[in-house]
């Protein structure tokens, strides 16, 4: 009898402290990079995923931060953006040019939820996003894609906040996969973050320039790293590629996608959320990044 009570004492025991590993396994905080979120842009599949993705999560008890660029289009005094001193003041260098770092902040207050914008006076002062007012895409949208991508890595070790899953989401997110595995992979902020890339219904027109490999390489970045979009055309399916190829998980936001991508998902064989429909997908999300700790 005695034997039994004990051994029924030490499996409780152990099944406690099994239960508390458990919970320290979930994800606690995730990073959202997102290319639009309303209300500072026009609704659109990305935006509102934008919007209300990170609030559905944090929620459900998760800690979140929120990234976009601070494109021209968003009105700074109607939503009544700030410049952050403490975190703005770094210059990052493209193709030999220094372009000074610009952060600022606003709230949405029904949400509980401040949205990081990263700006420079050379990428995100047109009045547009990332074509002008007749679609002309901007020639050097490869540019500002890796002054975005490596604004927010930077701004993120400043915050000094170290995120589980890292969530990108729009094709101007797609080198942050990169970045995170290979420039970022020994910062102890990102050492042990994993990477969610989310595939939408955005694919871009205009193909980026040739250089663009060029410019991707930083220490830890080698050439080899960079193929899916070296001497060869770089559109939006080769940039995509890049993306998954450095994701611990790959989803797909909207109903239908670029067909090209599905294709190669299945041939990486990564882990993968199909399109979820429905008002519940955050849990769907978060049951995800659970999945990839």
């Amino acid at each position: 009898m005695y034997i039994r009570f004990f051994l029924y004492i030490f499996a409780y025991r152990m099944y406690f402290k099994l239960r508390i590993f458990i919970c320290m396994k979930k994800v606690n905080k995730v990073l959202y990079i997102s290319q639009e979120i309303y209300p500072y842009l026009p609704e659109s599949e990305i935006a509102n995923m934008g919007r209300y993705l990170p609030q559905a999560v944090q929620d459900r008890g998760r800690e979140t931060r929120t990234f976009m660029p601070k494109f021209g289009a968003v009105n700074e005094r109607r939503n009544q953006l700030h410049e952050v001193i403490r975190l703005s003041g770094m210059n990052l260098i493209i193709d030999d040019t220094d372009h000074p770092l610009i952060i600022k902040v606003a709230s949405i207050q029904a949400a509980r939820m401040q949205v990081y914008f990263i700006d420079n006076d050379d990428y995100f002062h047109r009045k547009e996003t990332i074509a002008d007012a007749n679609g002309n895409e901007y020639e050097d949208n490869d540019e500002r894609t890796i002054f975005f991508v490596r604004g927010v890595m930077e701004t993120v070790k400043k915050l000094r906040w170290t995120p589980d899953v890292i969530h990108c989401q729009g094709w101007m997110t797609a080198l942050a996969p990169l970045y995170i595995k290979k420039a970022y992979n020994q910062d102890p902020f990102f050492k042990h973050s994993k990477v969610v890339y989310s595939v939408f219904n955005d694919d871009f027109k205009k193909p980026f320039r040739n250089l663009f490999a060029e410019r991707l390489l930083l220490e830890g970045i080698e050439k080899k790293h960079v193929f899916q979009v070296k001497d060869k055309v770089i559109d939006y399916v080769a940039l995509s590629k890049l993306a998954i190829d450095f994701s611990d998980g790959v989803i797909q936001s909207s109903k239908e996608i670029n067909p090209g991508i599905t294709d190669y998902i299945k041939e990486k064989n990564i882990k993968f959320l199909p399109h979820v429909e429905g008002e519940d997908y955050a849990d769907d999300y978060v049951r995800f990044y659970d999945s990839l700790t």
